[in-house]
């Protein structure tokens, strides 16, 4: 029997994001918050990684201070997701927010903070199109949302991007 090692079906799926995303191609939704990025920009391997574990937390259930496969908070999310692609984060929105680079221009796997004033209450990893992957609350599971609605809208701080 064949012995192979248990990273290899994680790296083939990394793969095989990365050929799908250079190959993307055709008209953008034009975008409100935070713009795409042009057809021709391709992601590095980082945030291919970031976008491939956030989207493996789908269906986890929220779980205040978590950031496992058990549970996860909004930053719990972010800290696995980044953490998988070897880019360690502060642990709490509001830290995220404050210490990580802010972008202009969002870009999937960056971080989309949302709060009140200058304090971020709430994080989500944007994944293009006007869609974001986040843990919305007690209760509830890691979701996708779209953030044309005005609950988003209202609440937009900003955007930071500390992957490559």
């Amino acid at each position: 029997m064949l012995n192979v090692p248990r990273c290899y079906p994680l790296l083939f799926t990394v793969f095989l994001l990365s050929l799908l995303v250079g190959c993307s191609s055709g008209p953008r939704m034009q975008e409100t918050i935070v713009p795409a990025p042009s057809s021709d920009q391709a992601l590095s391997i980082e945030r291919v990684m970031i976008l491939a574990n956030a989207r493996q937390a789908l269906g986890t259930p929220y779980r205040y201070g978590g950031a496992s496969s058990n549970g996860v908070d909004c930053s719990g999310l972010v800290q696995m997701a980044y953490g998988a692609a070897g880019i360690s984060v502060p642990r709490t929105a509001d830290q995220q927010f404050s210490r990580l680079p802010s972008r202009e221009r969002a870009r999937p796997g960056d971080l989309l903070f949302f709060g009140s004033g200058n304090t971020a209450t709430h994080v989500g990893i944007y994944l293009g199109r006007q869609q974001m992957i986040h843990a919305p609350g007690a209760g509830r599971e890691v979701t996708t949302t779209s953030l044309a609605l005005d609950y988003w809208r209202n609440r937009f701080l900003g955007a930071a991007g500390p992957a490559p």
